[in-house]
C-alpha cells in the first residue's frame, strides 16, 4: 500500500507542475498589467534642462558648440599610450625640475628636495572636442577642450635643518581650454618653428594635498583661498593675450632667411665647344644658387663666338652658405627649338672666404657625375669672379627672432633710398578654364617678368614661390600686375587661356611694410588668389 501511494504522489507532483507552467505561460502572454504605460519618445529639444542633466550629466563641447570637432580617435590613442606617456612625462618633469630645485635649495639653505614617488596615475586626460582656426598666415591654431580627473601620486620629501617633511598631491582635476598655435609653418621637419600656448579661460584646478599625513584641503576656508590663488597666478602668466612660447627649432635655419649676398662677375669663356652646324656657337651663361626657388639669372648672348667676353655682374641672395652652391651653365642660344647645353660647373659656397674676392677658371663638364667618362672631353673654360658678403651681426637678428609676419631688412647692396620688393605667391582657389586648367602665375613689375611653375589639372593650386624685385626708389605710385594663365597639357588645337588677372597698388605695401591678402581675380567667375607682398628697406 505504501508503494502505490509513493507512485501516485510522484505522478501527481509531475502533473501539477506541468499544469502550473502551462497556466502561468498563458497568463503571461495573454494578460498585461494595467499599470504599465507605453514609453514616450520625444526629441531632445523638447526636454527640459533637468531631464537633460539626468540623461547627460556632462555634455561635451562638440555637442554644445558646432565649431568644435569630435576627436575620439585622439582619446583612444592617448588611452593606449598613457602608460608610456606617464613614464616619459614624469622623467621629463624630473629633468626640468632638477636644476630649479638645485638653485632654490642653495638659496633657501635646504638640504635636499626629492621625489619619493612621481606618477600621473592610470587615468589619462580626455579631449572633449577641438576647434581649429584657418588663417592666411603660416600658422595652425587649435583650441582643445581638456579635462583630466586623474589619480596621480606625487610625493615630495623635503629635508632641512635635520627635519623631514613629506607633501603628497592626490586626486588632481584640471579643466582647461588652451589655445595652441604652431607657427611659423616651415618646410623642415617637424614643420613648425615654435609652439605658442595661452589659456582662453581661467582653468579649474582641484587637488588633494597631504602634509605630514593630514589633508590640508579639508581645513575650512583654505580650499577656496588656494583655488583663487592658483587661478589668479595662472591667469596672470598665461591667460590670453599673454602666451608661453616653446621654441622647437632655430627660426633662421627653418625659414632659410637671407644671411648674405654673393656677388658674381661672369668675365669670359675660352675654347667653347662648337654647337652650330653653320657657324660657331651663340653662348650665354645661366647662373643660380642650388636649394633656392628663385629663377636663374642670365648673361647676354654673344653671337658666333667661341671665346666670348661678358664682364657682367650679378647679385644672388644666400640663405645657407654651408649647403648651397653656385651653379653655372653655358648654353648655345637657338632661335628655334631647345637651347643646347655646352657645359657646366658648380662652386660650393663653403669654399669661399667671406669678404674676399676670388677669381676662378672652371673647366666645363657635361654633368657633375665624377664617374662619367664623357666629362673628360674638353668643352671649354669659364672665368668668373666671386665675393661672398655675409650680413653684419645685428643686421637681421631682430627679424630672425620674430615670426612669419615680420619683414626683413633689404640685403646689403640695395640702392640707397630704395628697397627690395618681395612677392610670395601662395595659392589660388576656384580657377576654371574653358578647355584646360593647368595654371601658373605671371608677375609683371616695371617691365620685369617672373613666373611660377605650372601645376597640371588643378583648380586649387598651391605654389608657395617667392620672387624679388630690386627698386631704386619706393614704388608708392606703381602697381604689380598679376596674371593667372593656364597652359595646355600638350601641343594641340587649344592655346593658353587667361584664368584671371588683377593689378595691386603698392602704396599700402610701402606704408605698412607688408600685406597678405586674398584677391578676387578679374575676368574669372569665382577665382581668388592669395599673394603676400613685403617692402624691405636697407
Amino acid at each position: 500500500m505504501g508503494f502505490f501511494s509513493s507512485i501516485l504522489s510522484f505522478f501527481g507532483f509531475g502533473i501539477g507542475i506541468s499544469i502550473g507552467v502551462v497556466i502561468g505561460y498563458y497568463l503571461f502572454i495573454y494578460f498585461q498589467p494595467t499599470d504599465v504605460k507605453d514609453p514616450k519618445i520625444r526629441p531632445l529639444v523638447e526636454l527640459d534642462s533637468n531631464t537633460l542633466d539626468q540623461m547627460l550629466p556632462e555634455i561635451p563641447n562638440w555637442v554644445k558648440n558646432p565649431d568644435f570637432d569630435r576627436i575620439d580617435w585622439l582619446n583612444k590613442f592617448i588611452e593606449h599610450m598613457w602608460p608610456y606617456l606617464d613614464k616619459a612625462i614624469c622623467k621629463m618633469a624630473k629633468e626640468i625640475a632638477k636644476p630649479i630645485i638645485a638653485e632654490n635649495t642653495a638659496k633657501y639653505k635646504i638640504d635636499s628636495v626629492e621625489f619619493e614617488t612621481l606618477t600621473l596615475g592610470s587615468l589619462p586626460p580626455t579631449f572633449q572636442g577641438m576647434k581649429v582656426y584657418i588663417t592666411d598666415e603660416k600658422e595652425l591654431i587649435m583650441e582643445p577642450s581638456v579635462k583630466w580627473a586623474g589619480n596621480p601620486n606625487i610625493t615630495v620629501v623635503v629635508k632641512a635643518y635635520g627635519l623631514k617633511a613629506t607633501a603628497q598631491v592626490i586626486d588632481l582635476q584640471v579643466f582647461a581650454l588652451p589655445r595652441i598655435t604652431l607657427k611659423p609653418l616651415v618646410p623642415s621637419f617637424p614643420c613648425f618653428a615654435k609652439i605658442v600656448v595661452s589659456l582662453m579661460d581661467k582653468p579649474h584646478v582641484d587637488f588633494g594635498l597631504k602634509l605630514l599625513g593630514a589633508d590640508l584641503m579639508a581645513i575650512p576656508g583654505l580650499y577656496r583661498v588656494v583655488q583663487e590663488i592658483i587661478k589668479t597666478q595662472v591667469a596672470r602668466m598665461y591667460l590670453w593675450p599673454k602666451v608661453l612660447e616653446v621654441p622647437i627649432m632655430d627660426l633662421s635655419k627653418a625659414m632659410k632667411k637671407p644671411v648674405g649676398i654673393l656677388h658674381v662677375k661672369v668675365v669670359q669663356a675660352f675654347k667653347l665647344k662648337k654647337k652650330d652646324f653653320m657657324g660657331k656657337s651663340d653662348p650665354y651663361v645661366k647662373l643660380k644658387l642650388t636649394e633656392d626657388g628663385m629663377p636663374s639669372k642670365k648673361t647676354t648672348v654673344k653671337r658666333n663666338n667661341l671665346n666670348p667676353e661678358w664682364n657682367e655682374d650679378f647679385k644672388l641672395i644666400v640663405k645657407d652658405p654651408e649647403s648651397q652652391a653656385l651653379e653655372l651653365i653655358v648654353y648655345d642660344w637657338e632661335q628655334v627649338g631647345k637651347h643646347d647645353k655646352i657645359g657646366m660647373n658648380v662652386i660650393p659656397l663653403k669654399d669661399l672666404t667671406p669678404e674676399e674676392t676670388k677669381s676662378l677658371t672652371l673647366d666645363l663638364l657635361k654633368n657633375m657625375d665624377s664617374n662619367d667618362p664623357t666629362n673628360e672631353k674638353m668643352r671649354g673654360q669659364l672665368v668668373v669672379e666671386t665675393i661672398y658678403r655675409p650680413f653684419k651681426e645685428g643686421d637681421t637678428d631682430e627679424d630672425m627672432s620674430d615670426d612669419s609676419a615680420t619683414v626683413d631688412k633689404a640685403p646689403e647692396g640695395t640702392p640707397a633710398g630704395g628697397g627690395l620688393l618681395v612677392v610670395i605667391v601662395h595659392e589660388a582657389q576656384d580657377l576654371e578654364g574653358k578647355h584646360h586648367t593647368n595654371p601658373f602665375v605671371r608677375l609683371l613689375f616695371k617691365g620685369e617678368e617672373k613666373k611660377t611653375k605650372h601645376i597640371k589639372k588643378n583648380r586649387d593650386p598651391r605654389w608657395e614661390e617667392e620672387f624679388q624685385f630690386m627698386c631704386e626708389e619706393p614704388p608708392i605710385h606703381d602697381k604689380l600686375h598679376v596674371e593667372v594663365i593656364s597652359r595646355p597639357s600638350s601641343i594641340g588645337i587649344h592655346s593658353k587661356e587667361n584664368l584671371g588677372y588683377l593689378d595691386i597698388s603698392l602704396g599700402d605695401v610701402v606704408n605698412n611694410r607688408r600685406i597678405n591678402e586674398k584677391y578676387n581675380l578679374i575676368d574669372s567667375k569665382n577665382g581668388r588668389i592669395q599673394i603676400e607682398i613685403q617692402w624691405q628697406t636697407s
